[in-house]
């Protein structure tokens, strides 16, 4: 099994390619032991010193660390990826994570879905490609708040994204859109 690296835009996150599906749907992200009792392998991950999260997408395993080096992480968690798939285990053992509630005034479903869909087709997509996620979590008095995953949470240019990319992606297809904050 070849399990390709590729640097992110946050220097504490590798993405890891296993050249097979990860999640069929979706992003997955795992901060600590208690989160990570839901996956095999995001609990092998987080057992390695140094790993500080872990976030699985379609087709990657992203994996940040805290104060150590990666040329003595990377060792370990290409061994533990590929020692679990070849294994067979499952990457996950329940169904998903329950999403956390979203806040918007009923009246806003429609330009909520709107924005629902732009983030799905067009940031997405582009944030995974780093090895991060983006997620709506509600709108109010104009602000979009989303909540960033994997090598896009804590990363230094993640408020670039959010403002110069996202906020004038949005504003521009929905003008009710004022400003995007990352919760």
């Amino acid at each position: 099994m070849f399990i390709q690296t590729e640097s992110t835009p946050n220097p504490s996150t590798l993405k890891f390619l296993p050249g097979r599906p990860v999640l069929a749907a979706g992003a997955r992200e795992f901060r600590d032991a208690q989160a990570a009792a839901a996956s095999p392998l995001a609990g092998a991950l987080l057992a390695i010193n140094g790993v500080e999260a872990v976030m699985f997408g379609p087709d990657f395993v992203s994996v940040t660390k805290a104060d150590a080096e990666w040329a003595h992480l990377k060792p370990a968690v290409l061994g533990t990826i590929m020692e679990h798939f070849t294994s067979g285990a499952p990457i996950v053992l329940d169904e998903g994570e329950a999403a956390p509630a979203e806040f918007f005034d009923p009246a806003d479903a429609e330009l909520v879905a709107t924005l629902k869909e732009l983030l799905v087709t067009r940031v997405t997509p582009a944030v995974a490609r780093d090895g991060g996620d983006i997620a709506f979590r509600g709108f109010r008095d104009g602000i979009v708040y989303l909540a960033m995953k994997g090598s896009c949470s804590g990363c230094p240019s993640s408020s670039a994204t959010l403002k110069n990319g996202v906020e004038n992606l949005l504003r521009h297809y929905v003008p009710q859109v004022r400003s995007v904050e990352q919760v």
